[in-house]
């Protein structure tokens, strides 16, 4: 859904406080809101943006972006080196199609 603010009084709205509000106008855990895309209007006073409301915690960590989920540290990052990322990289770049999402998690090669 989009959200338009207005809000004379302060420079930006936090994502936590509308988090509350939504939750209390529609009955809801504040966890299960994100909110975000937020965008304040030339010379302030308005912001508008967006936000979801999902069931449950479970049909937000299965349905929700994970870039948003990471924000908020419901899920760990991956950890890969950038030399792992070159590794990839390379091999990825030498095949064509379908072969690609086998070179991407092929691991080292054994002599």
């Amino acid at each position: 859904m989009c959200i338009e603010m207005i809000h004379p009084d302060m420079p930006n709205v936090p994502k936590c406080e509308i988090r509350k509000k939504l939750a209390t106008e529609y009955k809801t855990k504040e966890d299960c809101i994100v909110v975000y895309g937020l965008k304040t209007k030339y010379g302030g006073g308005r912001s508008s943006g967006f936000a979801l409301i999902y069931d449950s915690m479970d049909n937000r960590k299965k349905y929700d972006s994970r870039k948003n989920l990471l924000r908020e540290k419901l899920v760990d990052k991956r950890a890969k080196s950038s030399k792992q990322k070159k590794e990839i990289k390379g091999r990825v770049k030498k095949v064509r199609g379908i072969a690609k999402a086998k070179a991407a998690s092929a691991g080292k090669k054994k002599k």
